[in-house]
């Protein structure tokens, strides 16, 4: 049989002798009752009443067969010692100092604090639940006495932690027995006055508060602690779990007490060790009921511990590491107590343990919300995204288009003012039936705002996309919920802006070769006629024959009046195309405001305000800023 076998065969039997000897315990409990004397100094409902000096003394090993819970008589001669009640008066009150932070955790919860409210019209409350308790915790931790440490002794049924409470107090104040659940609500037992502000926090009532035997020493070495000794965790009644947990999420500290049998037990793991990771350096991990495991097993049993915790991520105290603090005691033998009580009253003695605990908390609410924070990818709009937007709004509105119509109305007016007459006339007829000169025909059919009102969806819609990839889902909706109530009115508005500044402001602008190019037009035109009259007063015998000179004149003014337009117009091709370049241009940029006050803006806030949280988020976890966030409406 191996060491292990031996030890729950041993446990075996002591719970079948357990069992024989618990019927007669009520029995004894209740005829001690009617024979106690009354004290000034009630005690609580749920430890039991001392023993009369006239009891017979208990059939020897009836209770010593190492079982979780037991009770050890040692002998009716001795007296055994009596709790005092926690002593409650203002000068005690006025010994606590209240508790203060460091800078470091000051800036945490800070930033905590100005990142719920710049969050709270984003996130819902669930998700910021935790950080509001956090605060409000920290808080109220704050204007209460710094000079107290509470620590809560917590295990599962049977591990033992009344008996170890017992034992550091050094007199019974918690019932230890048989019964399953023994302890049914906190009890509370306080090393020094000052502490029942913190008392009232934890909702622990006066008859449940007591002072441990007087002892120099213990009053030395464990001067402001206040230890509570809480219900089992794994209890069948559920308001025992519960109070369980509302004093884990108030206390400075925790022991936790395991056994050879159940320090492995899924529940412990699970629900309390690996969600309380972060929470190492204020807990204490206690291996009770050594006395019970022969030879080595003590070691092994404690090496596995060991490694449970750091499968559950907690980091354990060794080599002057930060951590939880692994010890292996019997609280029944006295055997391992003495340290737990120096640990302890060194944890007590640093006055740190409420800080650590608020920042592990605040570890802990920031780990939370890391997936609504926090993002590996860079964010925000590039140059090249906001560019390309506005490009999409100017093809919408068609500035291309109306840049090369702005360039063929400053040639057909070049060409008008130095064509010759006959051909101004040829094309005066046509444009009868065009828009007038330098004007743009407005895009007023059907089908062609369908089209341009799909351009400009699609162009929120890839903008929307860009700027919320990375994002997490709650700033990633805020940021597409943004887009689509800018663009809300945009293809009408873009309209209403192209008719307004795509026309151009009067006449298009002549340079300063036009005038003389019109008056050698002009005086093409008159060659012409001068020549054609001469002719014609020769034909009529009114002038002398003569054709050389007339014909001459003709054929210059011919000639010349198209060459002089030919020569305009090509004059006319660099002043024509700036000026529809111009045009587009404007064109483009009133556009690109257009949708840069509707959308870019808009998206742009969100983004600064998700940068600005997460700058936020980044000193909660002590990181500092955060660098790859870019934004801006360009």
């Amino acid at each position: 049989m191996t060491g292990a076998e031996r030890v729950y065969a041993a446990v075996g039997i002591g719970r079948a002798r357990h069992a024989r000897v618990d019927g007669d315990a009520p029995r004894r409990r209740r005829d001690t009752d009617r024979n106690t004397p009354r004290h000034d100094v009630p005690l609580p409902p749920s430890a039991p009443a001392p023993a009369p000096e006239s009891a017979p003394p208990a059939p020897p090993g009836a209770w010593d067969d190492g079982l979780i819970a037991r009770r050890v008589i040692e002998g009716a001669a001795a007296p055994e010692p009596v709790a005092v009640v926690e002593t409650r008066g203002p000068s005690a009150q006025a010994l606590a100092a209240p508790l203060a932070y460091d800078g470091p955790l000051r800036a945490r919860l800070d930033a905590l604090r100005e990142l719920v409210g710049l969050s709270r019209t984003r996130l819902d409350s669930r998700t910021l639940a935790e950080a509001g308790r956090v605060l409000d915790e920290a808080a109220a931790r704050r204007r209460l006495s710094g000079q107290h440490t509470v620590v809560a002794i917590a295990g599962a049924t049977g591990s033992g932690k009344s008996q170890l409470f017992n034992s550091l107090a050094g007199v019974t104040i918690s019932e230890t027995g048989v019964r399953r659940p023994t302890t049914s609500a906190p009890i509370a037992c306080s090393w020094s006055d000052g502490a029942a502000t913190l008392l009232d926090r934890l909702g622990i009532p006066g008859r449940l508060r007591r002072r441990p035997v007087q002892s120099v020493e213990a009053e030395a070495q464990l001067r402001g602690l206040v230890l509570i000794d809480l219900p089992d965790h794994d209890s069948a009644a559920v308001q025992h779990r519960e109070q369980v947990d509302r004093v884990l999420a108030l206390v400075d500290a925790v022991v936790w007490v395991v056994d050879p049998e159940k320090y492995a037990d899924a529940v412990l793991h699970e629900r309390y060790l690996r969600p309380m990771a972060g929470h190492a350096e204020v807990m204490f991990v206690v291996l009770n009921q050594t006395d019970r495991l022969p030879g080595e097993a003590t070691e092994q049993v404690l090496d596995d511990l060991r490694r449970l915790l750091d499968e559950d991520g907690i980091a354990l105290g060794e080599y002057g590491e930060p951590g939880a603090t692994v010890l292996a005691l019997s609280a029944l033998t006295g055997d391992g107590v003495g340290e737990l009580r120096e640990s302890l009253g060194q944890f007590v003695a640093e006055r740190g343990a409420p800080a650590r605990r608020i920042a592990a908390d605040l570890d802990s609410a920031a780990a939370g919300l890391r997936p609504v924070y926090a993002t590996r990818r860079r964010i925000g709009l590039s140059e090249e995204a906001r560019d390309e937007f506005a490009d999409r709004l100017a093809e919408a509105v068609g500035a291309t288009a109306a840049g090369e119509a702005a360039e063929r109305a400053w040639l057909r007016n070049a060409n008008r003012a130095c064509g010759t007459p006959w051909l101004r006339l040829w094309r005066w007829y046509q444009d009868r039936y065009d828009s007038p000169t330098g004007r743009f025909p407005l895009r007023n059919q059907a089908d062609e705002e369908a089209t341009a009102r799909q351009r400009v969806e699609h162009a929120v819609r890839t903008l929307s996309e860009r700027a919320s990839t990375g994002l997490p889902a709650p700033w990633a909706q805020a940021v597409r919920e943004a887009a689509v109530r800018g663009s809300q009115g945009l293809p009408e508005a873009l309209d209403e802006l192209a008719a307004r500044a795509g026309l151009p402001p009067g006449r298009p602008p002549r340079p300063g070769w036009w005038p003389a190019a019109v008056l050698t037009q002009a005086a093409m035109t008159i060659l012409q006629i001068v020549g054609g009259l001469w002719l014609a007063g020769q034909i009529v015998d009114l002038m002398a024959p003569n054709l050389g000179v007339p014909v001459l004149l003709m054929v210059l003014g011919i000639v010349g009046g198209p060459l002089v337009e030919w020569s305009c117009r090509l004059a006319a091709r660099g002043p024509a195309r700036r000026y529809g370049t111009d045009a587009e241009r404007r064109l483009r940029e009133a556009a690109a405001g257009c949708g840069r006050a509707r959308v870019l803006d808009p998206v742009a806030a969100e983004l600064l305000r998700y940068r600005e949280v997460r700058e936020q988020y980044a000193r909660v976890t002590g990181v500092g800023a955060t660098a790859g966030v870019g934004v801006g409406a360009g």
